[in-house]
């Protein structure tokens, strides 16, 4: 269905090509005649809200188990190193460090044979 505006050209007729004077549908915004697309704007308004709350609960989620996961980490290396100063390998290896050299030279030897054998 084609419609066909008429204008004149008048001076000081500001109607723009294809709109007729006083037509404010093609300039609103906020018309009411399509009630299908605003149902559905409406309802992905509603959807899109929903999903930035879930995203926003998960990414608190995640910064929390991270934070919680370097504290853990921090507490774990630290009697770690309590560990080994303790250590009676590490007394051995302060006392006898040509030994302990020898010892690793040693077993690297045997693991790079094993691994390049195979």
């Amino acid at each position: 269905m084609a419609t066909h505006a008429t204008h004149s050209s008048t001076p000081g007729n500001a109607t723009a090509p294809g709109n007729v004077a006083g037509d404010t549908r093609a300039n609103s915004v906020s018309d009411n005649s399509h009630p299908v697309t605003d149902k559905l704007k409406d309802t992905l308004h509603t959807s899109v809200d929903k999903l930035a709350g879930s995203a926003a609960r998960a990414e608190e989620n995640l910064r929390k188990s991270a934070h919680d996961s370097a504290e853990n980490w921090e507490k774990r290396k630290v009697e770690a190193e309590q560990k080994w100063q303790t250590s009676s390998i590490r007394k051995y290896a302060v006392e006898n460090p040509l030994t302990t050299a020898g010892i690793a030279f040693a077993a690297g030897m045997l693991l790079t044979s094993i691994f390049r054998s195979k």
